[in-house]
């Protein structure tokens, strides 16, 4: 097997005493080789010379050392150099492209002659940032967002969806597909720092290092999550979008971003909410009929728990999935408490599943919201779904120990009552293997442990 230093240590974990490891390091022949490559594949050979051209070839390998790729130390944020790396080969790769992009021989000779064997790849990493600012136009725009989407997305962007991303105009109702930039230009305008994984046809940082360099710096970007649910919601309230109907989605292939919009904004944003993500989701749930909005049909198939039920066929029902439940399915306690404030808004409204909006934050273990939810004098905290899942049940099966200290300090919660299966809130704990939760629910169901469920098992 073959893999990057930063796995050594789980290999070692999982292969202890088994294991023989070889570091593979380049010669010197095979740096030369790259940079010859390299300066073949100039596209401005009018600023280069025989003479530069030997001094790259020779001043590279000689002052850059230990150059294979290593393991690195994180150091604050405000140190001179926030990595200190042990390895340099990624450097070569740096500073030829960084040479490469200057202008002239004189300019190019004088990138070449401050390098030193003290540079790092936190200097490397500024320094072609620096050059992604400097750039004319839009392309320092293009360069920084994309960094941004590729580093903070919530999984892996496909290249289609990152340059969808990208298009978007911040609170325009109308998407432009002119707008849409090719990948080549993205790839252009970040220096090189992004790549296409050939594999997963994803986009990628250059390498794990640079996404440590750009997690220890919080001032490269400001406030990600907050502008990357900005563009995520401008996208979901576009006239494009909201023309596509929800049981019948003909269109929906056309706009590759619209799964990662639909399932990860309110992740974003309950990172990170600003006062426009604010008022752009309150317009996305005052959609009329928000539950036929294309994003719920998305955002429901892939929750684990109705994976079952068939959302592609036209069944012409309603979702019945409110503002308020989406805003307590992602745990965003200031929407779901400006959404409780409104007239029209039914705290204890069942969705097609009977899921209320207690029942999804209990599912997924969202604290505050449930503690906000419960204050409401009309709550019913004991409401079950189709399968007899109370929200207690909910929060028992998923380990979330917090809300089930919560709800079981309610007086109309019955902390013995079974779902579909027979089963308690203790046994649901016990069947995924929550002792946190098993404890707190042992108190409430002293007698009868060995009573067996609807398919004759027992607690143990």
């Amino acid at each position: 097997m073959t893999g990057r230093p930063h796995i050594l240590a789980e290999m070692e974990k999982r292969l202890a005493g088994r294991m023989i490891s070889v570091s593979i390091c380049p010669t010197k022949g095979d740096i030369i080789g790259y940079l010859r490559v390299k300066l073949g594949e100039d596209e401005t050979p009018d600023t280069m010379n025989a003479s530069l051209e030997a001094e790259i070839l020779e001043m590279i390998p000689a002052n850059i050392s230990e150059m294979c790729v290593g393991t690195m130390t994180l150091r604050t944020p405000f140190d001179d150099d926030p990595l200190i790396d042990r390895s340099r080969f990624l450097l070569v790769a740096l500073n030829i492209e960084a040479i490469l992009q200057e202008s002239t021989i004189y300019r190019r000779r004088e990138r070449l002659s401050r390098m030193t064997d003290g540079l790092g790849l936190g200097d490397a990493y500024r320094m072609t940032i620096e050059r992604i600012k400097m750039q004319s136009g839009d392309k320092s725009r293009l360069g920084m967002a994309a960094l941004m989407w590729v580093s903070h997305a919530e999984r892996p962007l496909s290249a289609d969806e990152l340059c969808h991303a990208l298009a978007v105009e911040l609170g325009s109702t109308d998407f432009n597909g002119d707008n849409v930039p090719s990948m080549s230009t993205l790839v252009s305008c970040c220096q090189g720092l992004i790549t296409i994984d050939k594999e997963t046809s994803t986009v990628r940082l250059i390498h794990f290092t640079l996404q440590e360099y750009l997690s220890a710096l919080s001032n490269i970007f400001s406030r990600p999550h907050s502008a990357m649910a900005e563009i995520c919601l401008t996208y979901l309230n576009s006239k494009q979008v909201k023309a596509i109907g929800a049981y019948s989605p003909h269109g929906a292939s056309d706009i590759p971003f619209l799964g990662y919009y639909s399932v990860y904004w309110g992740v974003h944003a309950k990172k990170e909410l600003s006062h426009c993500a604010r008022s752009l989701t309150l317009e996305l749930f005052l959609f009329p009929e928000y539950d036929c909005h294309i994003s719920v049909k998305f955002l429901l198939k892939q929750v684990k728990i109705i994976r079952y039920w068939d959302f592609n066929a036209d069944i012409g029902l309603s979702l019945s999935f409110s503002g308020l439940h989406c805003a307590s399915f992602f745990g965003i306690v200031e929407l779901v408490a400006a959404l409780i404030e409104m007239e029209w808004c039914d705290i204890n409204k069942r969705d097609i599943l009977w899921h209320t909006p207690l029942a999804w934050a209990a599912h997924n273990g969202h604290e505050e919201v449930v503690k906000t939810l419960l204050k409401q004098e009309e709550i019913n905290p004991d409401k079950p779904n189709l399968m007899a899942m109370t929200p207690l049940l909910h929060a028992a099966s998923n380990g979330h120990e917090g809300v089930v200290k919560i709800l079981v300090g309610q007086e109309e919660v019955n902390p013995y009552k079974p779902d579909y299966a027979g089963m308690t809130p203790l046994a649901r704990a016990a069947q995924k293997g929550h002792p946190e939760v098993v404890n707190i629910l042992l108190v409430y169901q002293e007698a009868n442990l060995d009573k067996p469920d609807t398919w004759g098992a027992t607690l143990l």
